[in-house]
């Protein structure tokens, strides 16, 4: 990287037009992060892109600058196509443009999973600057909504590229491939890469840059990170003994599966704690409803599977808790990510039982740091043995007396109850996206 590259102190030193210099600020970027500082030149140069960078240092800024500034050159519909991995975080990415763009009145459309295609169509009819998608519901609508294409794009981002490139997706990726041009720019983007990025960099980048704004698998140095080794029995104990300790803190909490998103959520509610679950096998309305009541401080903890591991960005998440070790050590990165952003200090803590010491250590192996361990006294932690036994077995009849009610479509056995929990009316379900978000810095 050429030293004035690196050099660069503000967004103007970058090249950036005075309309999104203005943006920036309304959204609180003073200065170009570290990763937007090192991409925006090159982009502005028509490099195709590789960007590697800390969850929260502004990734989404580093693709969105470029594209809307090219766009203002030269304004036409479904000008860009950004891909997503997760529902939420294609709301939040579209978020961004909108709020970059409001001044210079950028359109942009969300197609994603959940949602009736019938709204999304309306939608892709008012022609949009800007397409952010999650790949399936974005192969549906070039086969199913009429007049619709991606020949006329300039812009493929990919953003979470490594979780894009995963067998889950790698069909639909394909297909979206043969359907744009082969004339354009195209921009991945992740706080993790792996080994399967060189196999797209030959199919789709033509002579890209690669941009580590961090180390392969790095987190960000305000993140204190700990762990508590304990018997498997006593976790539920060791979880409710650290939230209870913070209490005030804004918490997530990492699960392996969804149905532990669900009992763990109703477990702590039964304590009097305001936790609430997220998890792909929710209905649409309740993923929505859960996230909005976690951003709007209505509950402070929030029960979650990796759905929420990626890039979405809720502003000062205090602590991160792995009540379950990933068995996959880079999801660990995208986990505590959550917390510690935008220069600000968090708490990431794993509970690590006999079964997962050997996850753990990759973990270590992966970031190369031995993490310390919290300090907790066990007598303490077994005084809640007996409440927190009872509360589990409670939510454990909650969920078996609701287990026969199970929607046909993706329905959760205790949506009911998480329905009269969240509010949620029974209807169809929009995305609209807000005019003046939250900064958000991912």
């Amino acid at each position: 990287m050429e030293e004035s590259k690196e050099e660069a102190k503000s967004f103007k030193e970058l090249g950036v037009s005075d309309q999104l210099i203005e943006a920036c600020d309304n959204l609180g970027w003073k200065t170009p992060s570290k990763i937007q500082a090192e991409a925006i030149p090159h982009a502005f140069e028509g490099k195709d892109l590789i960007g590697l960078a800390q969850t929260g240092s502004g990734k989404t800024g580093a693709f969105a600058i470029p594209i809307l500034q090219a766009l203002l050159d030269s304004p036409h519909a479904f000008y860009a196509c950004v891909l997503s991995p997760t529902r939420e975080l294609a709301i939040q990415i579209a978020e961004q443009f909108e709020a970059l763009g409001s001044g210079v009145g950028v359109k942009c459309a969300v197609l994603v999973g959940g949602i009736g295609p019938v709204q999304q169509s309306i939608a892709l009819g008012k022609r949009p600057h800007i397409v952010v998608a999650t790949p399936g519901r974005l192969l549906d609508h070039l086969a199913n909504t009429k007049g619709f294409s991606l020949r006329t794009i300039k812009y493929l981002v990919l953003d979470e590229a490594d979780r894009l490139l995963d067998e889950e997706f790698e069909k639909a990726l394909d297909k979206i491939l043969h359907a744009i041009p082969h004339d354009r720019r195209t921009y991945l983007f992740s706080a993790t890469m792996s080994n399967k990025v060189k196999k797209l960099q030959r199919a789709c980048l033509r002579n890209p840059v690669k941009i580590e704004a961090a180390s392969k698998y790095s987190t960000v140095g305000t993140l204190k990170q700990q762990f508590r080794f304990l018997p498997a029995k006593y976790k539920d104990c060791y979880l409710v003994y650290i939230l209870s300790e913070k209490s005030g803190s804004t918490s997530m909490v990492f699960t392996r599966t969804c149905d532990a998103t669900r009992l763990l959520a109703l477990m702590l509610r039964n304590l009097g704690l305001r936790a609430i679950p997220i998890s792909g096998q929710m209905t649409q309305e309740n993923r929505f409803g859960a996230l909005n009541k976690f951003k709007a401080g209505e509950c402070n903890i929030l029960i979650c599977t990796d759905v929420a591991s990626r890039g979405i960005d809720i502003p000062s998440v205090d602590m991160v808790i792995n009540y379950d070790i990933p068995t996959n050590s880079k999801d660990y990165i995208h986990r505590v990510g959550r917390t510690a952003r935008a220069g600000r200090s968090g708490v990431a803590i794993s509970l690590v039982n006999q079964y997962e010491v050997e996850w753990y250590i990759q973990i270590e192996k992966l970031i190369a740091k031995k993490l310390a361990e919290y300090p907790a006294n066990e007598e303490e932690v077994l005084l809640l043995l007996e409440r927190v036994t009872e509360a589990k077995r409670i939510s454990q009849m909650k969920i078996k007396e609701s287990g026969g009610k199970r929607k046909h479509r993706g329905g959760d056995a205790a949506d009911e109850e998480i329905d009269r929990y969240l509010g949620v009316k029974k209807g169809k379900l929009s995305v609209k996206l807000s005019k003046k978000p939250k900064r958000i810095y991912d």
